[in-house]
């Protein structure tokens, strides 16, 4: 029998948030490449690429990979809608992995870029023709506790939020600048509520607050997320997506960065953060061997067999349950793969809470200074794009990707006196010393 929406979030509440390891994994099932609206489509028909077949295969994957794990399926709208028989039996499938081992089904409007293509009134109208669409598939009620959107504007966010009774929203894409079809780096790269003003700025106060929990699309290396798309020849969304990690440097050396960037999270951030995420969306579509996948969570389980895997939904609402305003302070610090955009030589720490976000890097081989390469304060009035634009970035005094003069890496202490203040308040320790 499938989960009323209140069954759900009850389950999904139990456990807790703090001293735990989780991975949220998705897919998305879609038609074609990106559709940008209900009737227009960019990029290539993917219809070939979906199959029965490989649906199984790739469940299979993650079952054997790390058993009793689930997932979320996020459907397009022309994968909901599609006629022919091979969408049919698809939609039957993941309706039968609801059942058999609780995945979540939901819906992604416009396949990542909804923003970028649609109005806001648009998006709004297709979450809720979209979700009505998946409810009606899977039947008994069923409501999903998540979106997965890529990117989604604050007022959409809001909508979910007030009208649909959706609380947990994966919207944002942690770095992502100069790359895909749309922009929208400055945001924390773990769960926050986002504000009113912009998706990417934690909400401020009570009058500014969205009750959404926001959440990155996939984990990346933050050393090579730090630079602009493909610079000096590197993919800046290099982590566990299998597209920068197995198809650039292959099976070994792939699975390799993607267990170093899960490391991140799971040792050092674990031990700094009190709890650890990892999120990974591999889209049906790719040309990759659900093998790889297997290898990758079958890993995982091996190196932390702790780890619960549960569905996106579920993490976020533990995530809303711990924290019910954004009274979080990230902090993450990573030494280089060595691999890709991942340099050996350099260790980067990152600040992240309500106020601001702060990075921080140096050679710690040669043990150089520390430099500030990102100041984005939160604390300052943000806003959207009025128009349909791929420009949704939230850009601080410096910003990691150095696209701009005044981004140039400084020390902290050639900061500005109150960006110091700001930083001292949180961090006193940072600036002993200056």
């Amino acid at each position: 029998m499938s989960l009323a929406f209140g069954q759900q979030v009850k389950k999904s509440a139990s456990g807790g948030l703090m001293g735990h390891r989780f991975l949220t994994f998705n897919t998305i099932i879609r038609v074609n490449q990106i559709e940008v609206s209900r009737d227009r489509s960019v990029g290539e028909d993917e219809r070939a690429l979906h199959t029965p077949e490989k649906v199984i295969a790739f469940r299979k994957a993650v079952e054997e990979g790390f058993p009793g794990a689930k997932m979320t399926w996020a459907f397009s709208w022309l994968a909901l809608n599609d006629s022919t028989e091979n969408y049919k039996e698809i939609r039957k499938l993941v309706v039968s992995y609801h059942h058999k081992y609780g995945d979540e089904i939901t819906f992604i409007p416009g396949a990542y870029f909804a923003n970028a293509y649609n109005t806001t009134e648009q998006v709004n109208k297709d979450l809720h023709d979209g979700l009505a669409l998946v409810s009606r598939m899977v039947g008994n009620s069923y409501r999903p506790l998540s979106i997965v959107a890529g990117f989604l504007s604050a007022k959409n966010q809001q909508y979910l939020a007030e009208k649909e009774n959706i609380h947990v929203c994966q919207g944002n894409i942690w770095s992502q600048f100069a790359i895909d079809n749309q922009d929208g780096d400055g945001s924390v790269s773990y769960p926050f509520y986002p504000s009113k003003e912009h998706f990417c700025r934690p909400a401020q106060r009570k009058s500014d607050f969205i009750d959404v929990v926001n959440l990155d699309g996939w984990t990346v290396d933050f050393l090579a997320a730090r630079r602009q798309g493909f610079a000096d020849g590197f993919n800046s969304r290099m982590g566990v997506g299998p597209i920068e990690t197995l198809g650039k440097h292959g099976n070994e050396i792939g699975l390799k960065e993607m267990l170093h960037a899960t490391a991140i999270h799971f040792d050092k951030g674990f031990e700094l953060n009190g709890f650890g995420w990892v999120t990974n969306c591999w889209e049906l579509s790719l040309p990759y061997d659900a093998t790889r996948l297997k290898d990758w969570l079958s890993s995982v389980k091996k190196r932390w067999p702790d780890t619960k895997v549960i569905t996106q939904g579920e993490f976020g609402l533990l995530w809303r349950s711990h924290y019910k305003s954004n009274d979080f302070n990230y902090r993450f610090v990573e030494k280089g793969s060595g691999i890709g955009g991942s340099d050996a030589n350099l260790e980067i720490s990152w600040f992240m809470n309500k106020d601001f976000r702060l990075a921080l890097l140096r050679d710690w081989k040669l043990n150089s200074p520390k430099l500030v390469i990102d100041f984005t304060r939160y604390d300052l009035n943000a806003r959207e794009p009025t128009e349909m634009t791929r420009k949704w970035s939230l850009m601080g005094d410096i910003n990691q990707k150095q696209t701009r003069p005044q981004d140039k890496p400084v020390p902290l202490s050639k900061l500005p006196g109150k960006s110091n203040l700001i930083i001292k308040k949180k961090y006193p320790n940072l600036l002993k010393g200056l």
